[in-house]
């Protein structure tokens, strides 16, 4: 307990610092009524549904207990012949070519794609309780939100929402973010000004900065925060190689700073891997430092009820502070930081990428409600997918360990050639190269999905097959160290 007591007392220090400069900024939700409860949907298949009461907002939620035929527009892409051919042909594109509602006027033929490098993993996008319950709130209250969530744009509904994903990751409240990358920007920023905020004299000495421990291959938006907070000169920052917990130890006993932090993906974007989580909660007993975990792609997808990777690995206690986003498992968009009150109340307080942006749309928060409601719920999707990651493994003999595979080929031409070959087989996945991932690691990234089906699974492998050897894949991570 005695991390949290340190950082308990640092919060609260800094939170006294800023009642006393009265630059504590609080969010009152505008309260919105809903007039009309939702109409079930005309035409909808009724064999495998049931319908649930929720308590709040007495919304009617669909629910279904398998694969709908429905479900594939989220695993399908249908794309212009002319952007197609480019594509294949390697010529740039402006992005103008001819879109479907101009096809009347402009006959042209569309190319039907299977998805393989989205996010939207439990294949939530599609679902017709959560289109219906953005249908329902755009219908009711316009589109807003009016200014940011400061101003006039938080909502009951952005309460409501906040609630739901503060239980389901075990803390104590929880702030919506208008993307999962502004999440990351103002926690960063946040984290830096509390050193600023309890300095005597204009700039933090080496003893009252804070120390940050970044993995070397954490999301982008952590390494853009953590930049943002080094200008504040009241941090200094530590990059560990990536999941190496000997370096990782090695540079917090060499620390002599009282104030650290260690923030990890949970499970890492390009990579696939997890962090060592059980390793880190061990360091984190050891050295007493604040715990930050971007669960961007776990959530929803690990742990039995959906809660992440610290619920996968049964350390949600040892979770300070989680980062989210909306975007990929629950299908829908936006992001959040689930924490303690008085921690929201500092990141609402001087998390710039917060504070001066319009708050999230209604439509949108209400819908991620109903995407939370539904992922809680339909437990079978979680199985799926995870049944998915286990059968690509039979089919291919990678020893991959989550839905993310990083298909590692070298060369942007061989990624490149490698892309195209799937592409005229009928699969949409993009290669991927620098700035993303580092020189000669170019790499297919192929995401799975829970509505992907096995016969899709053995015509991409089967396909995969004729432009790699799976044997020389190499899905190791390198070491190399990210550069601030």
């Amino acid at each position: 307990m005695e991390t949290m007591n340190l950082w308990d007392s640092l919060v609260e220090e800094a939170l006294a610092k800023l009642e006393s400069l009265k630059l504590v900024r609080h969010l009152r939700p505008i309260h919105l009524p809903s007039d009309q409860q939702p109409k079930p949907i005309e035409n909808e298949p009724q064999s495998n549904s049931i319908s649930d009461q929720e308590e709040a907002g007495k919304e009617v939620f669909q629910m279904f207990d398998e694969m709908q035929q429905w479900e594939r527009s989220s695993v399908e892409v249908h794309i212009a012949e002319e952007t197609f051919q480019s594509w294949v042909c390697e010529i740039s594109t402006t992005g103008e070519e001819v879109t479907a509602n101009e096809e009347e006027s402009h006959p042209q033929q569309f190319k039907k794609l299977i998805l393989f490098c989205g996010n939207d993993y439990l294949g939530l996008s599609s679902h017709p309780t959560i289109k219906r319950a953005a249908s329902k709130a755009a219908q009711e209250h316009g589109m807003g939100p009016r200014g940011s969530a400061l101003a006039c744009g938080y909502t009951n509904y952005h309460r409501l929402l906040e609630s739901c994903l503060a239980d389901l990751k075990k803390k104590e409240d929880c702030l919506l973010c208008p993307t999962g990358y502004a999440a990351n920007m103002a926690l960063m920023v946040s984290i830096g000004s509390i050193a600023s905020l309890l300095v005597v004299g204009s700039k933090p000495s080496e003893e009252d900065r804070i120390a940050i421990f970044s993995d070397a291959l954490n999301h982008s938006s952590i390494i853009d925060g953590i930049c943002l907070a080094e200008r504040q000169q009241s941090v200094e920052v530590f990059i560990y190689r990536h999941c190496d917990m000997s370096h990782l130890n090695a540079l917090l006993l060499k620390c002599k700073m009282k104030k650290k932090v260690v923030v990890t993906d949970g499970l890492f974007s390009m990579d696939g891997d997890f962090a060592p989580m059980v390793e880190i909660v061990k360091l984190r007993k050891k050295h007493q430092f604040l715990l930050v975990v971007d669960d961007a792609h776990g959530t929803f997808v690990c742990g039995e009820n959906g809660g992440g990777v610290a619920e996968k690995f049964n350390c949600e206690k040892e979770v300070d502070i989680c980062i989210g986003t909306l975007s990929k498992a629950t299908g829908c968009y936006g992001g959040f930081i689930a924490c303690s009150k008085s921690w929201k109340l500092i990141i609402q307080s001087r998390g710039r990428s917060f504070i001066f942006s319009t708050a999230m749309p209604v439509p949108d928060v209400v819908a991620a409600h109903a995407a939370v409601t539904v992922a809680k719920k339909e437990t079978w999707r979680r199985r799926e997918i995870w049944k998915r990651v286990q059968d690509f493994r039979v089919l291919t003999g990678i020893p991959i360990s989550s839905p993310i595979i990083s298909l590692i080929v070298g060369s942007e031409e061989k990624a490149l050639l490698a892309s195209q070959h799937l592409l005229t087989s009928g699969f949409y996945v993009i290669p991927i190269g620098p700035p993303a991932v580092p020189p000669n690691s170019c790499r297919l990234r192929v995401t799975l999905s829970a509505v992907h089906t096995m016969e899709d699974l053995k015509k991409l492998t089967t396909t995969l097959s004729q432009c790699i050897n799976f044997k020389d894949v190499d899905i190791q991570i390198s070491n190399k160290i990210a550069k601030l």
